[in-house]
């Protein structure tokens, strides 16, 4: 009698491989505009404003396509993956006002102004949430405790409360908020040195291109800096607290210590 045949196994399925935000990102914000303002995409003087229309009608047409791609994408991702976190609500609102400023048509010293416009108004709107029951720094820090357990996050909320983290969050609020200002004034400078053509020409549209390449890792890095400088100034405050081992970004660590002392009150 033959045997019978074994059952073939099926091979488990690989998961799909999918793109990382960051590259989204960067694509939609970065990479997709720069495409879309320069002038000669396709060589021999043609681009995406020749085909929108010519001249200063084109070059215009592009701007605000360009200007207005970043905030399409940022809106669809709040609104069709319902992403509405704090977080995401703060760049949401930022994304809407870079995209009101676009039909701003200005060049020279006034472009270069209205470029850092988001980054002066946050700097601004983050300093005076500093004399507030809320810090907006905080929101951050709500915003990285969403995942962990009940305990570990009431725990966190609870050292928020506490007066002394509070007045470390308020003055991490205010580092986010002058870094970010800092931030502001040097992509000022730049565009200020650099985007020198005319609104509506070519090289204005170009100029715009080769300035968003150059400052895109430099204002990164300006950004990261802001964040590191805040929350060392809300990690010391909670240490000082709390102790050593205590940390913020590791609730569990936190209501650890909180328990050693008798203070968690859940």
């Amino acid at each position: 009698m033959t045997a019978p045949a074994p059952t073939p196994v099926p091979s488990p399925a690989r998961p799909k491989r999918r793109i990382p935000r960051t590259i989204w990102d960067l694509i939609f914000t970065l990479l997709i505009p720069i495409l879309i303002l320069n002038p000669n995409l396709l060589g021999e003087g043609i681009g995406i404003s020749s085909l929108l229309g010519s001249g200063e009608t084109g070059n215009i047409r592009a701007y605000l396509v360009a200007a207005l791609i970043p905030v399409v994408y940022v809106m669809w991702d709040i609104l069709v993956n319902r992403n509405v976190s704090p977080v995401a609500l703060i760049g949401g609102a930022g994304a809407l006002m870079s995209g009101a400023l676009a039909f701003w048509y200005v060049d020279g010293f006034w472009y270069a102004v209205k470029d850092s416009a988001r980054s002066y108004l946050t700097a601004i709107l983050f300093l005076i949430s500093a004399g507030t029951r809320v810090p907006l720094f905080r929101i951050f820090l709500d915003a990285a405790s969403i995942g962990e357990n009940d305990t570990d996050r009431a725990a966190t909320q609870q050292a928020m409360r506490d007066p002394g983290i509070h007045r470390g969050l308020a003055r991490a609020t205010v580092a986010f908020a002058l870094v970010d200002l800092i931030g502001g004034l040097i992509n000022s400078a730049v565009n200020y040195a650099r985007v020198t053509a005319k609104f509506g020409s070519d090289a204005f549209n170009q100029q715009i291109a080769e300035v968003n390449a150059v400052m895109r890792v430099p204002g990164l890095l300006i950004s990261l800096a802001g964040v590191a400088a805040a929350i060392w100034l809300v990690q010391r405050a909670v240490k000082q607290r709390y102790g050593a081992e205590a940390s913020l970004l590791e609730p569990s660590k936190l209501a650890a210590a909180m328990r050693e002392r008798g203070e968690l009150t859940i």
